[in-house]
């Protein structure tokens, strides 16, 4: 399992930038929250096996009006990724997690207009295969709003489109006695307060008002997103 302290080390190393760049930016580090356990509908903790390859989970973290994507991408990934934010802010993604580093976890908001899943609908999700605009793209986060794509091999990097900075990843560790998997924080561009006041009136009818900055505590449910949502756009 993965502690805190190695996720401060890795995002605390440089990039490979020039000198000049280098002190102009700003490393990222780490936002710790609540260490939730993520469990299914019954309460029952979501063991990394169980997670089918290539399918996409939602679940809410770090509050209850938040959504993210959790992916097992069936390889492993990518790791120690640097990335940078829309401001220049840098930051090092250390990469998947579980037996294979294959279980990853990122902000379902589109860094782009901040196109999110909801319970009746999303234009955005994971895809094997994307074929929209003149590049095929394979096994990418796709939102058909302005066809933003992102790569969660390489810590939600973008890979084509509009969107000006990668999506917000979610710090998981997993626990190799038990399986299980748990949420401890986020890193990279969070947008949480800029996303509450944008659609403040559909989250407090989706979430109720009352919870929708509530922080998630103890554990966080995963369902598919098919079970999540009643539609899914593809474009």
């Amino acid at each position: 399992m993965m502690e805190r302290r190695d996720f401060i080390k890795m995002c605390a190393a440089s990039c490979a930038l020039g000198a000049h760049e280098a002190l102009a930016a700003k490393d990222l580090s780490p936002r710790f929250y609540a260490r939730a356990h993520l469990v299914n509908e019954r309460g029952q903790p979501i063991k990394a096996a169980s997670l089918v390859a290539t399918e996409n989970y939602i679940f809410h973290y770090p509050f209850e009006g938040t959504p993210c994507f959790l992916l097992n991408l069936g390889k492993p990934t990518v790791r120690d990724v640097s990335l940078k934010t829309e401001d220049g802010s840098l930051y090092q993604w250390p990469g998947g997690v579980g037996p294979r580093r294959a279980i990853v976890a990122y902000s379902a908001i589109c860094a782009h207009r901040m196109t999110y899943p909801t319970p009746q609908i999303t234009f955005i999700s994971y895809r094997e295969k994307s074929t929209a605009g003149a590049a095929m793209r394979r096994n990418v986060i796709h939102c058909c709003s302005e066809h933003s794509e992102y790569d969660p091999a390489s810590g939600a990097r973008v890979v084509g489109g509009p969107a000006p900075q990668p999506l917000a990843a979610v710090l998981l560790e997993h626990d190799a006695k038990d399986d299980g998997l748990y949420a401890v924080g986020t890193l990279g561009a969070e947008m949480h307060n800029t996303f509450f006041e944008k659609f403040a009136f559909k989250l407090a009818l989706d979430y109720g008002a009352d919870k929708v900055r509530r922080p998630v505590a103890q554990r966080s449910v995963v369902q598919p997103l098919q079970e999540f949502c009643k539609q899914q756009v593809r474009c």
